[in-house]
């Protein structure tokens, strides 16, 4: 494959017949044709490597939660605990080599104490397993490349006649580091296996897990849910122990041609009943835009907990009940069974917010959103007053036509929607002004509301825009709300 690089066509990325007739990536496309007369070329398309290799990673989990992408090329898995799940290492690292391989991609695994030796070890010598506490003793036979420093230090330790490993290893580590640094000599530490770093995955771990693996494929949506009932009630197990409730539960389906399929289902509060969550996941299969297409089937299942809180047993009360307890969990157990069928964002609540603008004073968010409701107080009128604030507001405001006796004073009569209402009482003004300090709010503009009533009764309340003292823009006025 070839890519443009300063205006020339170079080679990005050979197969193992360019490698064996020497060529190079790098190397010029006229240099490597004068080589190689026959070659065949292609644009490289770097989106469509990442996006496989993305898609690998994600078929690896499978094997461990904690896959990481190394460099362009590369994966790491942190499979710690896991290998006894698939037989042995050996096992586990063949069958890595065959779900990658369905992916087309041809892989060197290899299997370490540190990421670091096992991409050194994969990329650099012949080794699959290498065995407890001995990549000291292997790693010295690797070339200088296999740290993975930058071209111009590879060069200056080859051109001092170190080739290897072992070579560098040999020299003091205080001269390594006044010379090229200190991540040079963490980067050998971490190769000879005598400091470990862990990764970062691409998604972070699951906090309960429970998983099963079939000797063949599964493609019964039946049998799958059974399948997924015992885990939740594995899972069901591992949180009561713990005192913890799940609220946002993650059902993975590892299909055998390595498509991955994940359906996510949060509560609004935490639990652990196992025939609550399976209503849910079965409503929430149901509601697929894109059904789940178990292809030749699904090789394993995944159920996890991403998030959780804290639940505590429940006393029951004398009539072996908790009214109020009850009726709280009634309406979790609502909204769950509605975001389940109609999505996360589409069941919302109301939220209050700690500011005088009205613009912002009120909103809405998911019900399982993590924000917890403010604790804002809102002013409350003196008896037998009209309320403060209408119950009924425009967004945007509404632009109106507004005749006042005198320029800043309150308006006699407006027209909205052609339709003039004389005003018999109002009261005001009200002066509000934008929070100017707020990234991204709008421009400072002030606005005095009054509260209006017209002859027949109806509540309005309505701002003026600018001062009459600007002589820049000229103010206007705008209906905002409707007390009733």
């Amino acid at each position: 494959m070839v890519e443009k690089v300063g205006g020339a066509l170079r080679l990005a990325a050979l197969n193992a017949a360019a490698l064996q007739a020497g060529l190079a990536s790098g190397t010029g496309l006229a240099d490597a044709r004068s080589v190689v007369p026959d070659l065949v070329t292609g644009e490289i398309d770097r989106q469509a490597d990442a996006a496989c290799l993305l898609a690998a990673a994600s078929a690896c989990e499978r094997f461990t939660p904690l896959v990481a992408l190394d460099g362009e090329a590369g994966l790491v898995l942190d499979i710690t605990g896991c290998a006894h799940l698939f037989g042995a290492e050996e096992d586990l690292r063949r069958a890595v080599g065959r779900c990658l391989a369905g992916f087309g991609l041809t892989a060197r695994a290899t299997i370490a104490g540190t990421p670091e030796a096992a991409r050194a070890f994969a990329r650099f010598s012949r080794h699959g397993i290498l065995p407890p506490g001995s990549e000291t003793k292997h790693a010295r036979a690797l070339p200088i490349a296999a740290l993975g420093a930058e071209a111009g230090i590879a060069i200056a330790l080859t051109r001092a006649g170190l080739k290897t490993l072992g070579d560098l290893a040999d020299r003091p580590s205080s001269e390594l580091v006044a010379r090229f640094g200190a991540p040079l000599a963490a980067a050998l530490y971490r190769i000879f296996g005598r400091e470990d770093i862990r990764i970062t995955p691409l998604r972070a771990p699951p906090e309960f897990i429970a998983e099963k693996h079939f000797p063949e494929p599964l493609s019964s949506m039946e049998s799958l849910l059974v399948v997924l009932e015992r885990l939740a009630g594995d899972l069901s197990g591992l949180m009561e122990q713990r005192g913890q409730g799940g609220r946002c539960f993650e059902a993975s389906f590892f299909r055998s041609d390595g498509a991955v399929r994940r359906l996510v289902v949060e509560t609004a509060q935490g639990t652990r009943d196992t025939a609550s969550l399976m209503r849910l996941i079965r409503l929430r299969i149901e509601a697929l835009a894109d059904p789940l297409d178990p292809g030749f089937g699904f090789d394993a299942i995944r159920l996890s907990v991403t998030r959780s809180e804290a639940l505590e047993p429940e006393q029951q009360g004398l009539a072996g009940g908790n009214a109020p307890r009850d009726a709280e969990n009634a309406v979790a157990a609502l909204v769950d069974r509605l975001v389940a069928r109609l999505g996360r964002e589409s069941v919302r609540r109301f939220l209050l917010r700690d500011t005088h603008d009205p613009v912002r004073a009120a909103g809405t968010l998911s019900c399982l959103s993590a924000v917890a409701p403010a604790s804002v107080g809102t002013a409350s009128p003196e008896p037998g007053e009209p309320p403060l604030r209408p119950l009924t507001l425009f967004e945007p405001p509404h632009l109106i036509e507004a005749l006042a006796e005198v320029p800043d004073g309150p308006p006699l009569r407006f027209r909205w929607r052609r339709v003039l209402h004389d005003v018999a009482r109002a009261e005001g003004p009200e002066r509000i002004a934008p929070e100017w300090w707020l990234h991204g709010a709008r421009a400072p503009a002030t606005r005095d509301y009054y509260r209006v009533e017209d002859g027949a009764g109806h509540r309005f309340w309505v701002f003026r825009e600018g001062f009459f003292e600007d002589s820049t823009a000229r103010p206007r006025w705008f209906l905002h709300g409707l007390f009733a």
